[in-house]
């Protein structure tokens, strides 16, 4: 069974993460899933990021009703950035027992060759890579057979993700009923946190 290995920075969480974690809860393959936010995002910019006592509340109601799902603040326990790499090896190293595959959006799949070290990376363990609607198929079929020619396996889940970012939800936090998760969009409300319309990219 795999241990999915679910990263990002869920700035806040929203609905597409929320689709994808369904998908994998209902995927027989797929043991158990890791939710793993990242401390210091090192591809992104972000000029307001939720405190870590705000995040990872954040991320409890996310995973609530998927079973298999639970947080890994691995690298909350690091200082500097933190790059998946780095991560990775020190996943397999802790629980050499366990195969891992990581989790990402098609986003991530066409910039993947500006990850650090991920020509290396790409070759430790298996991606389950979803599509995103309204993003350019071709371009994501060339990214995806360019890299699986270089060694990366992929797994492509049918379920396609709405087209819907911790962005677009920071610039206009009114939208939050439509964009996020309810539990998650309840905290934020009940907390005031993104109320400044801020606008990092991440």
């Amino acid at each position: 069974m795999l241990t999915a290995l679910f990263g990002g920075t869920f700035n806040p969480p929203h609905i597409g993460h929320d689709a994808m974690l369904k998908a994998l809860q209902e995927e027989k393959e797929i043991g158990e899933i890791w939710v793993m936010p990242d401390r210091i995002p090192p591809h992104k910019v972000c000029e307001f990021l939720a405190s870590d006592e705000d995040r990872v509340a954040m991320y409890e109601r996310l995973i609530r009703p998927y079973g298999k799902a639970s947080l890994c603040l691995v690298e909350f326990e690091r200082e500097g950035k933190s790059y998946t790499f780095d991560t990775v090896t020190a996943l397999q190293n802790r629980y050499p027992e366990k195969q891992f595959a990581f989790v990402c959006g098609g986003d991530m799949l066409t910039s993947f060759d500006q990850w650090y070290r991920y020509e290396d990376l790409m070759r430790l363990l298996p991606f389950i890579v979803f599509e995103r609607e309204g993003t350019d198929h071709r371009e994501f079929e060339r990214r995806r057979k360019q890299f699986s020619a270089m060694g990366m396996a992929i797994t492509v889940p049918k379920t396609v993700v709405p087209a819907v970012s911790s962005t677009a939800f920071r610039a206009k936090p009114e939208e939050g009923g439509r964009l996020l998760p309810a539990e998650v969009y309840a905290y934020i409300k009940a907390k005031g946190i993104y109320q400044g319309g801020t606008s990092g990219q991440v």
